[in-house]
């Protein structure tokens, strides 16, 4: 497999297994189950999450090009850490 290819499925399945049971997808089944235009609301939420990830592309594109990629890596290991540890301090939401 191409390297093209490795980074499409890498991609595909990162963001299909983060996607699996969070916000977005509560409220596209509650828009669906909400209406009788199932599809409407499937382009909608496919639509919304194509933007939305392009935007994340263009600005990842965008820091690539001004910074060195080991400050991009350890900016995002920063903020993941940041927010894991706030989430284990705070303990579950009421």
């Amino acid at each position: 497999m191409g390297a093209y290819w490795s980074t499409l499925a890498a991609t595909f399945l990162a963001v299909f297994v983060a996607e699996l049971g969070d916000k977005t997808q509560l409220a596209a089944l509650g828009l669906s189950s909400a209406t009788r235009h199932p599809w409407a609301v499937f382009l909608g939420s496919a639509f919304a999450l194509v933007a939305s990830s392009a935007l994340a592309v263009g600005l990842g594109r965008f820091l690539a090009a001004r910074l060195d990629l080991r400050w991009l890596h350890y900016g995002g290991a920063a903020l993941f850490l940041s927010i894991g540890l706030y989430m284990l301090i705070r303990g579950p939401a009421r």
